[in-house]
């Protein structure tokens, strides 16, 4: 019963999301907007982290079975991107290079601002 509950409490949040994709006229997904709902929600305290991490956990766990389907449609569809794999490849090392980028900029900010606190 606990995991259905964790379960409904994501569902819920994901489906606030879908509904401000809907009527907010900004080019952002759902799922950004779901994101950021769940950062608000449990940043202000609305509910508990223990309220979602059982579930939130298992969902990560199982995240890479939701990648199959779309690299199964990529081989299917590999006659589509004979032409263009020089442009995939390059988007997937520059968009690479900037997510490790940004990644290590904002782990390093952290690390820096927990520092300056224990200094303190």
């Amino acid at each position: 019963m606990r995991f259905l509950k964790q379960f409904a409490i994501i569902l819920a949040i994901s489906f606030l999301g879908e509904l401000l994709a809907r009527f907010v006229p900004l080019p952002v997904p759902a799922s950004i907007y779901g994101l950021v709902l769940m950062f608000l929600a449990l940043f202000l305290k609305i509910f508990p982290v223990s309220a979602v991490k059982e579930t939130s956990g298992f969902l990560l766990e199982i995240m890479p079975l939701m990648f199959v389907p779309p690299a199964v449609a990529v081989i299917e569809n590999v006659a589509l991107l004979k032409g263009d794999w020089w442009k995939l490849l390059i988007l997937a090392l520059l968009s690479t290079v900037i997510v490790m980028a940004v990644s290590g900029a904002v782990t390093q900010g952290i690390i820096r601002a927990q520092k300056k606190e224990k200094s303190k």
